[in-house]
């Protein structure tokens, strides 16, 4: 209870905003009553930080100078002596002068914290240890100062600041950021390799606060925030096959590995086994995977132990081999696949292929040659000029993405029009949805605001904004608030995003906001979380045009806090809230999803631009993904997992519907078909319909058109179809593992919202 409590505001890089940050909540703490001083914040002459330190009492800091540099040491006894409720402080990973009472800041913030003296400061990610030494190798950067790597674990709450490297270059152009600094980090590449760092950082600390929650609550299996990959494999030379396959799977997942084997402890392994046993244990080591080894208690309860282990660890892909039984083996010796599809529940399972009896024994073909211009002295078309131009003409447009409503998108997107406007832009407000917030309000200042539109519908008068009166206005940039809202009926797009599309394609700059909830391919993800289903989505493809997508990330404790003070909802509705949608541990895996998802976007960017360091390193196998769907509702989640596997794997992907003869095209049927197609072309898909003579030849014909497309991973859903309509029909599912076993099947479970 005497304890200070401590808060970490970390940074990709120096200029990333975080000590304007840190005075904005010690600004926030004041006006609360809370007494809050400074000591040893460095400004850098930054304008906008500089007027933030108006109102602090300030706590001198003790100079010294180091190299020519002038250098600040906090005066813990001056501190201890004022006995604040919380200080204020930059430079974590400071190293103190010799004679000092302790060598390190962090050993100072320590001894503040046991006089019951809360602290917030700031730190960049390559301050961290082990951070520091990726930091190097990525970017060939040393780091002098750093702080142990296990000391976010200290912290009560850690909080990212992230900015774009477009954003900090600018601001390195205006002289915002010392310039002695631009030799060191500021170049496009090494910013944005930062910038993932410390996204997945912050990921993986959120990771862990959820798990721990999770744990507290007794909830078990996947949490919907993350993918854990688990390798089912055995002591045989194309084990590492398998292990490299759900390393790379994991890798571009973003994920998790963990790697089983189960063995009959009775028997002693064999010389050979006992050889592939070292050569496995020091793969998982070296591809950072967890490895077990577990008792086989019997061919037939090896499901039942498998599902139980995938349970216990939250997994949420199983990776394993295709059988190679025969169907009436499967029938007298028992089936392991069959046994664990009809037990396991929210877990996918992928089947991989044996690639060694197709492509001999290399998982991976040679890596592709350049992607290079070499027709450039190739005349351009008429068309590629016009596109050209087209693209030139273009607004620029960025986003700014958060976990939950109330982190702070609108009140930044109005800061940033503001400051530009300063600077001389033409920024106007095209719609703005403050929510009754005054501190959002309050940010609109001088911006001017584009009346709405009105539009009749059924006897009542609605708003909407007003594209058209945006475009004849012309200005520079244009604010639009929420990206993924559905328009009145009677407007002349359905949805905001495709007004966003008229004004960049009119040439102005578009700043907008929208919640990683929004996001399409994440729908399924998120009700999972949370148990909603959000029914307004924006496609991924809007996302990936942005030319900048930013996170505001603010913690749980923080957004639960704004809650009860009524800054995100009337109070009448504040209990309600936090009871569903702003549960603690729907917040932490929204929170965690958004960081995972923008330091993805982050990779992609970085592989875009052909660097070798991305940090999920270069996908080099050519892939090609067919999704089966029936019209049952699971149909669309299969449709996203297809999209979100082709777009991390760089592939094209085929959607297909197989429809059996005698299947009677009813009128709901045929709309729902249309739903199907619209989601599979909203996400850059092909969607086709094949037909079939019968529900027995359904298999055939998925496998025939798979081998056409030269299909590589073949995806459909779990099979729920009863005993007897197994007997009459089929078991698609298992037709199509044992005709398909020369590509890899994944077999996509229908998760149970909410668990």
């Amino acid at each position: 209870m005497h304890q200070g409590r401590l808060k970490i505001i970390i940074g990709s890089v120096s200029g990333a905003g975080k000590t304007y940050h840190m005075l904005r909540e010690g600004q926030l703490l004041k006006q609360q009553g809370i007494d809050v001083v400074i000591c040893a914040v460095t400004t850098l002459q930054r304008t906008e930080t500089a007027e933030l330190l108006q109102g602090f009492e300030r706590i001198a800091s003790i100079k010294w100078g180091k190299d020519g540099k002038e250098k600040e040491d906090l005066d813990l006894d001056a501190l201890i002596e004022r006995n604040p409720d919380v200080v204020l402080v930059d430079g974590l990973a400071h190293h103190n002068r010799k004679d000092a009472r302790f060598p390190t800041r962090l050993d100072d913030i320590k001894f503040l914290l046991g006089h019951g003296i809360s602290v917030i400061t700031t730190i960049n990610v390559y301050e961290l240890g082990g951070f520091a030494e990726i930091a190097k190798k990525l970017t060939g950067i040393d780091v002098e100062e750093t702080v142990p790597a296990d000391t976010l674990e200290l912290a009560d709450e850690v909080r990212l600041i992230d900015v774009t490297p477009e954003t900090i270059l600018a601001r390195l152009a205006e002289g915002a950021i010392q310039a002695d600094e631009s030799k060191k980090w500021f170049k496009r590449g090494n910013l944005a390799i930062l910038r993932e760092l410390a996204l997945r950082l912050v990921a993986e600390d959120v990771n862990a606060s959820l798990e721990e929650y999770r744990e507290e609550l007794g909830m078990v299996g996947p949490s919907g925030a993350t993918e854990r990959i688990l390798v089912s494999t055995q002591y045989h030379w194309n084990g590492s096959l398998y292990v490299r396959r759900g390393q790379q799977v994991a890798k571009r997942l973003n994920g998790d590995l963990f790697v089983v084997t189960f063995i009959d402890p009775k028997k002693k392994l064999s010389k050979e086994a006992a050889t592939f046993k070292r050569s496995m244990i020091k793969l998982v080591e070296k591809v950072g995977g967890q490895f077990e080894e577990l008792p086989l208690r019997s061919r037939r309860r090896l499901p039942s132990d498998l599902v139980r282990y995938a349970t216990k660890y939250g997994v949420t892909r199983i990776v394993m081999g295709h059988s190679k039984q025969s169907r009436w083996q499967e029938f007298w010796q028992g089936s392991v696949i069959n046994g664990l599809l009809g037990k396991i529940k929210n877990i996918d399972v992928f089947f991989m292929t044996d690639r060694a009896e197709h492509e001999g024994r290399r998982i991976l073909p040679a890596k592709m040659g350049g992607t290079g211009d070499r027709t450039s002295y190739k005349r351009p078309s008429m068309q590629e000029v016009e596109s050209r131009i087209a693209s030139i003409k273009r607004g620029t447009f960025k986003v700014y993405i958060g976990a939950a409503p109330g982190v702070g998108k609108t009140y930044t997107m109005l800061l940033e029009g503001n400051d530009l406007k300063k600077k001389g832009f033409d920024v106007v407000i095209g719609l703005l949805e403050t929510h009754g917030r005054k501190e959002t309000l309050a940010q609109v200042g001088n911006l001017e605001i584009i009346p709405r539109k009105t539009i009749h519908y059924k006897g009542a008068r609605l708003e909407e904004m007003d594209t058209d009166a945006i475009i004849r206005r012309a200005p520079d940039i244009v604010l639009v608030d929420e990206l993924a809202h559905t328009n009145v009926p009677g407007s002349q797009n359905r949805k905001r995003y495709e007004d966003v599309l008229r004004l960049l394609d009119a040439g102005i700059s578009v700043i907008s906001t929208v919640n990683v909830q929004h996001l399409e391919s994440l729908n399924d993800a998120v009700e999972q979380i949370t148990g909603i289903r959000v029914r307004e989505t924006v496609p991924d493809r809007i996302l990936q045009l942005a030319d900048e997508v930013q996170l505001i990330d603010v913690t749980p404790q923080t957004l639960q806090q704004r809650m009860k003070e009524g800054k995100i909802y009337d109070l009448d509705k504040v209990d309600q809230a936090l009871s569903h949608f702003f549960k603690t541990g729907n917040l932490i895996a929204l929170r965690e999803l958004a960081l995972r998802e923008i330091a993805d976007d982050v990779d992609e960017r970085l592989e875009s631009w052909e660097r070798k360091s991305s940090l999920r390193g270069p996908w080099r196998r050519q892939e090609v993904i067919y999704v089966c769907v029936n019209v049952t509702p699971h149909a669309e989640r299969l449709i996203r997992r297809g999209f979100r596997i082709a777009y991390r794997l760089k592939a094209v992907w085929y959607v297909t519907f197989v429809r059996p003869e005698g299947m009677e095209m009813t009128k709901e049927i045929a709309e729902r078909i249309e739903t199907l197609r619209k989601l599979t072309e909203r996400l850059g898909g092909t969607f086709e319909i094949q037909t079939a003579a019968n529900y027995k030849e359904i298999h055939r014909i998925i496998v025939q058109k798979a081998n056409e497309y030269n299909t590589t991973q073949l995806i459909v859903g779990q099979s729920k179809v009863s005993f007897w309509e197994e007997i009459y029909k089929g078991s698609l599912i298992k037709s199509l593992l044992r005709t398909a076993r020369h590509m890899d099947v994944l077999v996509v479970s229908d998760y149970e919202a909410g668990k």
